[in-house]
């Protein structure tokens, strides 16, 4: 119980952090979307689940820098069961919720000083955090994470921000096919080893007047130590990139209010488990998707 307590407060501690960030900006844009596919892995389980996703994302600009705030809602289908039944049968369909929050102090805002060099327009230093809740039958992740580090910000159409980050991660969690076998289905919150992840995030017009853009962002995640059961874990690659459209014209409203596109995810060795190992092919997701985002 104290566990699903504490998730409730990090939730309420991103929201209003979110909220008050909103309140103080110089500008904003928050947006819902929805994506989905049919390609979709998890480690130790099938590489062709599907997933319907729906997020609520918001990202701002203040005096000093700017925020981003992430919240996925994924659906799975029964390929990734919520639970176990009678002689292990699967059951349900597992749900998640992921939340990510980055804050990026512009260095140039807050020292009055430049930091302008070659394709480099400014220099940051990004904190934040991640964490998610999962029921799922094998797993059940509780993920809690924080991170920070330096970010180069380059002089591009639109953003490209390239971070080297320092994760500090831990997770606690059950899985419903130990309960099932009558063993203990919970593992005590556990930290890795801390480790970097070098990271890049973009959104970048493709031609003037083209109504398209590039956006996403790549993950290169090292190995975080040995894991919960003693195993190791292998480097991660995580590239989550989509072509976009804008729709908005069509139905009227400003620019950039309504883009539809294409999605690719290629994510290596998923959550650090090694997909030439005892994982499977379950750790190597390559998944294309479909893309509806609607910015108010």
């Amino acid at each position: 119980m104290s566990h699903v307590f504490h998730k409730r407060n990090l939730a309420f501690a991103a929201m209003t952090a979110c909220s008050l960030a909103a309140q103080a900006a110089d500008w904003s844009d928050t947006s819902i979307g929805a994506r989905y596919g049919s390609k979709y892995a998890e480690p130790y389980g099938s590489n062709d689940i599907k997933k319907g996703i729906v997020n609520l994302t918001h990202v701002s600009g203040y005096k000093y820098g700017t925020n981003f705030f992430n919240v996925d809602l994924l659906l799975s289908d029964s390929k990734d069961p919520a639970g176990v039944g009678p002689n292990f049968a699967p059951q349900g369909s597992a749900h998640e919720v992921y939340v990510v929050y980055r804050n990026t102090l512009d260095l140039e805002k807050v020292t009055g000083s430049a930091y302008k060099f070659g394709p480099v327009r400014g220099v940051g230093i990004t904190g934040g955090f991640d964490f998610n809740a999962k029921t799922d039958a094998g797993y059940n992740s509780k993920k809690h994470m924080l991170v920070l580090g330096p970010t180069l910000m380059f002089d591009v159409p639109g953003f490209l921000n390239v971070s080297l980050l320092a994760l500090w991660e831990s997770n606690a969690p059950c899985s419903d096919y130990s309960l099932a076998a009558g063993q203990s289905p919970c593992v005590a919150r556990y930290s890795y080893k801390t480790h970097p992840m070098l990271t890049a995030a973009w959104g970048i017009a493709l031609g003037k007047d083209t109504g398209l853009s590039f956006e996403g962002f790549a993950n290169f995640i090292a190995s975080k130590g040995t894991n919960e059961f003693g195993g190791p874990t292998a480097a991660e690659t995580n590239i989550d990139m989509q072509v976009m459209y804008d729709l908005s014209g069509v139905f009227g409203a400003k620019p950039g209010g309504f883009k539809i596109g294409f999605e690719y995810q290629y994510w290596k060795n998923k959550f650090g488990n090694d997909s030439g190992g005892p994982a499977g092919s379950g750790a190597f997701a390559k998944t294309p998707m479909i893309r509806a985002e609607y910015h108010f």
